[in-house]
């Protein structure tokens, strides 16, 4: 494989897992986006970013956008990892709204992460309890599948994270 790094944004773990297995796999250097300079990008040939799906934004994509300049003529790859199960719908509507501004033609992906509410801040799992009622409002027919998903973690301790969600990745690096 070309020599590329790959960066995370994790508020609670999963798509860290997601950034290290892809590393092991890749032999790139891993690293939290927090940290990262525009300055590493210079000799990656390959550029991926596993970022938590929080409020329809991916995490750490900002430093991405920032840099979009330097991106130019590398591969781009970016891991959503979020609870919902794979949607197709869901994962466009995702494109949508964050792969603007130089970065339209980065490869998106979607790998499903965990759900634990006692590991949640105060915030995000007031968020999450606001959400659960007003989607257990609604008829059970017609949810979409993330709603469903949410209804069907309340309460619930679930790990989804799977290697098995970097295969599109690892088959777009090989050569």
């Amino acid at each position: 494989m070309t020599d590329g790094i790959v960066f995370y944004r994790s508020k609670y773990g999963s798509a860290e897992k997601y950034a290290r297995w892809l590393a092991e796999a890749t032999g790139f250097p891993c690293q939290d986006v927090k940290g990262a300079k525009a300055g590493q990008l210079a000799g990656a040939g390959t550029v991926a970013l596993c970022g938590g799906v929080y409020a329809s934004g991916i995490a750490g994509l900002g430093f991405l956008k920032k840099n979009a300049q330097a991106l130019a003529g590398k591969k781009v790859l970016v891991l959503a990892v979020g609870a919902s199960p794979y949607d197709e719908k869901a994962l466009a509507q995702l494109r949508d709204h964050n792969f603007k501004n130089g970065l339209q033609s980065a490869a998106l992906f979607y790998a499903r992460g965990a759900w634990d509410e006692s590991a949640m801040g105060f915030g995000d799992r007031m968020l999450c309890k606001m959400l659960q009622k007003a989607v257990g409002k609604q008829d059970p027919a017609t949810l979409e599948p993330w709603a469903q998903a949410l209804l069907a973690a309340v309460g619930q301790k679930c790990d989804w994270t799977d290697r098995k969600y970097l295969a599109p990745l690892l088959g777009l690096l090989q050569p």
